[in-house]
């Protein structure tokens, strides 16, 4: 039997089975559902106004350390330590971030588990303070990323008022639907007719 891997609400990964009416009713109720509701609203509130005052230089500074580079460069290569590795412990960055974005931070591409921190090299520049400057840029760019894949768009408010309709009308038309099939099994026993 194939299986089908479905995500509800904000980022719980489920597995249901085809043939069961589990998975058509969460397909059902996620579709009469604005697309920030299942979200806590405080949150998504803190979470945006923290992005629209977001800047490069709001980052903690990190702790850099510096070592040799590889690859081509010659003479530079070999007597400067030009590569540049920041790290940042996750407690320290957790402190900036809103609370929506706690969980995504550790599920980052830079996360180091054994450390709990962001580790970032960069070794592109001959310059240590160009290099440490990219670090910041990529922790800032992978924040961004972050953000934007845990903190849905705005709903507008006609955008939500459709939904509330769509979910009123969908309740609405099972109701109707349970009460004729209710009837129909009422008149296969017969008790609906009075003969």
């Amino acid at each position: 039997m194939q299986r089908l891997t479905c995500v509800l609400g904000s980022l719980l990964p489920q597995t249901y089975l085809p043939n069961r009416g589990l998975f058509s009713l969460s397909l059902r109720f996620a579709r009469y559902e604005a697309f920030d509701a299942a979200y806590d609203q405080e949150h998504l509130a803190d979470a945006r106004k923290w992005h629209r005052s977001f800047r490069l230089n709001s980052l903690p500074r990190g702790n850099t350390s510096f070592s040799r580079s590889s690859g081509p460069g010659g003479q530079h290569v070999n007597k400067t330590e030009s590569k540049a590795t920041t790290t940042w412990p996750v407690s320290q960055l957790l402190v900036s971030l809103p609370r929506i974005l706690h969980p995504a931070v550790r599920s980052s591409k830079y996360y180091s588990k054994s450390s709990d921190s962001i580790n970032i090299q960069a070794q592109t520049q001959r310059g240590r303070t160009t290099n440490t400057e990219e670090n910041h840029k990529k922790l800032f760019e992978e924040l961004q990323r972050l953000y934007e894949k845990a903190v849905p768009g705005e709903t507008s408010e006609e955008k939500a008022t459709k939904y509330e309709a769509l979910k009123k009308n969908a309740s609405e038309t099972r109701l109707r639907m349970k009460k004729i099939q209710g009837s129909k099994k009422l008149s296969r026993k017969g008790y609906g007719s009075e003969e």
